[in-house]
């Protein structure tokens, strides 16, 4: 079965144009399966029946996985099965019609401006590190963009006089978004007295967040910088770098911004995604009404 798998992420990558990272993400749902399968001596994709499939994903749910990482387990092997069956390597596709959980309607981590506070204050600025960290932070918090259109920017894409970054999600899709002057300065900080410090006389490096050697951060490069600050700023929430993408969107319409323009911003094709922060910015400022308002109680 794993002979199968190149191919398939050759298919994925030059007849679907998936991005890196929705490949990244293919392979290692399906490689994780195929663990699963050689553990029940399953060594060929004729063996596999719907009702492994179904335990496998049991597996998931019991391990205590999040239902959004299960539903993409199970688009990546229906993907899997749907290309062996066009394949003709198999006779039937035992993914045919699986049904995708129920997602848990948890509303998303935010935290609240005091926090957001303090953890944009964690990074010093007398390194290149730190600097590099502070202009990353800030601008995840002013934009609402995800960490993959993070490091994905390069320094052209960050405009810091006219204040608006232009970034691109993983459909392809180019979106302009506004900064403000905090993370401007910070990002104009950063590229211009501690960049190029970082970039080890690799010159011709266009990203603009760099790593310990020159080359473009990595999300788990982030992912790392982001738990070390948010250890030093003593947030007591498992944050992730998603978190300042909520903040960013339940802080704005907490502000009074209109729900349209968070849409764009976020980068949403559908407005009902971006609801969901309604709901956080109408609990918070009833929270506020209760806690100041004479009349409230």
């Amino acid at each position: 079965m794993r002979s199968h798998l190149q191919p398939f992420m050759q298919y994925l990558s030059e007849d679907k144009g998936l991005s890196p990272s929705t490949l990244e993400s293919y392979g290692r749902d399906i490689s994780q399966f195929m663990d699963f399968a050689d553990e029940r001596g399953l060594s060929s994709p004729e063996d596999i029946k719907r009702s492994h499939i179904m335990l496998y994903l049991a597996a998931q749910r019991g391990a205590g996985r999040a239902a959004a990482t299960v539903n993409r387990n199970t688009v990546s092997l229906r993907a899997f099965f749907h290309y062996l069956l066009r394949e003709r390597l198999i006779g039937q596709d035992p993914t045919l019609d699986m049904d995708k959980i129920k997602p848990s309607s948890k509303p998303p981590m935010v935290l609240s401006v005091e926090e957001m506070e303090r953890l944009l204050n964690a990074p010093g600025d007398d390194t290149p590190q730190g600097r590099r960290d502070k202009a990353m932070l800030e601008l995840l918090y002013a934009t609402g963009i995800r960490v993959s259109e993070l490091i994905s920017l390069n320094v052209e894409d960050v405009h810091t006089e006219m204040k608006y970054v232009r970034c691109t999600g993983a459909s392809g899709k180019e979106r302009i978004v506004p900064i403000g002057a905090m993370a401007a300065e910070s990002v104009a900080q950063y590229t211009t007295g501690m960049r190029d410090k970082l970039l080890r006389g690799n010159l011709n490096e266009a990203a603009l967040f760099l790593n310990s050697l020159g080359g473009r951060l990595t999300r788990q490069g982030f992912w790392k910088i982001i738990k070390k600050y948010a250890r030093e700023a003593q947030i007591e929430q498992d944050i992730t770098p998603h978190t300042l993408r909520h903040s960013f969107a339940a802080h704005l319409l907490e502000g009074g911004a209109d729900l349209r323009s968070v849409q764009q911003m976020l980068g949403h094709s559908d407005i009902s995604t971006t609801q969901i922060y309604s709901g956080i910015a109408r609990k918070n400022m009833k929270e506020v009404y209760e806690s100041h308002h004479p009349r409230a109680r």
